[in-house]
């Protein structure tokens, strides 16, 4: 049987394969356009998404809506999951075998959705998505190819509220985001309010 969002999103809804299904409010499944070139991957949700069931809406959701308005996006351009779809305890990192558990279904998301660039939010998707030995302080910003699509890292926002100095090198990195969107994406109309920095040639 052919994958669909709501297939999915259903199926993932009833899981318990992991510890994670036992302590959640709700499955927080992702949001953001079903046809968007642009996904972005955290690691897990917190209380905030746990209550709601909709991935970054706390402090660091609303800064992550800065960051993509910097370089003229907003929700309804990207896709927005993470990798595990249920709240760690405390808000710690997920297992290897919650992430296990898990990961077919980003990987089923990444399936229907056909992004044309990921960018991990962090690295415990970094690590997941791009490279095992990846070190978010070395490797940020540099560009990959995945899967056939082109994928980054960038720090995670609640990593920048915890250490504001990281911002000025994650404005760099959003603005070669933007100038790769402008490279390879189509259909995806970037807003910004003032000149944007041209494209590479």
């Amino acid at each position: 049987m052919q994958d669909t969002w709501e297939t999915l999103l259903c199926e993932c809804s009833r899981c318990h394969e992991c510890a994670l299904g036992q302590t959640r409010r709700n499955v927080v499944f992702g949001t953001g356009s079903p046809t968007a070139e642009i996904m972005l991957v955290g690691e897990g949700p917190g209380a905030n998404e746990d209550q709601q069931g909709v991935p970054f809406v706390g402090r660091a959701g609303q800064l992550l809506d800065d960051m993509l308005s910097i370089i003229g996006l907003d929700r309804t351009k990207v896709y927005i999951t993470n990798i595990v779809k249920c709240r760690p305890p405390e808000n710690r990192d997920p297992l290897n075998v919650e992430q296990d558990m898990c990961i077919g279904y980003l990987r089923r998301q990444i399936g229907l959705l056909r992004p044309k660039i990921l960018v991990s939010l962090g690295r415990i998707a970094a690590m997941r998505l791009i490279d095992g030995d990846f070190r978010i302080t070395r490797d940020h910003g540099k560009w990959y190819d995945v899967d056939g699509m082109r994928m980054m890292a960038v720090y995670h926002p609640s990593a920048l509220l915890r250490d504001p100095s990281r911002r000025p090198e994650t404005f760099d990195d959003l603005k070669s985001l933007q100038r790769e969107i402008r490279r390879i994406c189509s259909r995806t109309e970037l807003h910004c309010p003032w000149r944007a920095a041209p494209a590479d040639k």
